[in-house]
């Protein structure tokens, strides 16, 4: 569960975001807040923007309505900033995609220093810190291995260690593990969460998979272009 600590500011707030395509509202006239510690899952349907509102959050695009907040730094369609949000991505974000995404021509301890590398952390700092994170992993006699003669398990949990190597404060998921089979996602899963726990960063997970939601302690539902709090989840 998330700290309970009423002094603590919000990771991320939505007032009224809202993003078209098209003539048609992915999202519109949504509010919402994610403190730092909380995990939430967020639900719908294929197709009805889920993963448009993570890179809203992220600030891979643009709001045509309204404002998000994330670690005091403001996004809207008005002052969106391309640099700015590139910048808060590499100090403050961690972003897990569905199909990798890792550097083939990186060894694998490189693409997860990747993000301490963009900071200006030293070289040898990096790799150390990634190598910590390979034999958490069990993996750490892959460390000089190309991503591509891995198994899509073990990318994954590359590319998972990448987006927590820099100790995020919003770790983003975008099915993590929808191209795992049932173990290598459990796996992935324990260590999403482990994490999460121990540096109380907040979490927001899109996922169809049951599984995977129930690590999270709250849920939100994107459905016709509305967000709202999942019946029955914590508030």
């Amino acid at each position: 569960m998330p700290p309970d600590n009423p002094s603590q500011q919000p990771v991320v707030t939505g007032h009224n975001i809202g993003k078209c395509f098209s003539d048609r509202w992915l999202v519109r006239n949504s509010q919402f807040e994610i403190q730092p510690g909380e995990s939430v899952a967020l639900l719908g349907e294929s197709g009805a923007g889920k993963s448009t509102l993570l890179n809203l959050i992220a600030g891979l695009e643009p709001l045509d309505e309204g404002e998000l907040n994330i670690l005091g730094q403001k996004l809207d369609g008005n002052s969106f900033d391309p640099d700015a949000t590139a910048a808060l991505r590499r100090t403050h974000i961690g972003f897990v995609f569905q199909a990798f995404h890792l550097l083939p021509y990186l060894s694998v301890a490189h693409n997860i220093a990747m993000p301490l590398l963009l900071t200006g952390t030293p070289t040898n700092t990096a790799l150390d810190k990634a190598n910590a994170f390979l034999a958490r992993l069990g993996m750490e006699k892959l460390s000089q291995s190309r991503p591509l003669t891995l198994s899509g398990g073990e990318q994954q949990r590359v590319s998972l260690a990448r987006a927590l190597v820099h100790k995020p404060a919003l770790l983003l998921a975008d099915e993590p593990t929808g191209n795992l089979d049932p173990e290598a996602a459990n796996k992935a899963l324990k260590l999403m969460q482990s994490v999460v726990a121990e540096s109380q960063c907040a979490l927001i997970l899109v996922t169809h998979s049951e599984n995977a939601a129930s690590i999270c302690n709250r849920r939100l539902r994107l459905a016709n272009s509305t967000l709202s709090e999942e019946p029955g989840a914590a508030m």
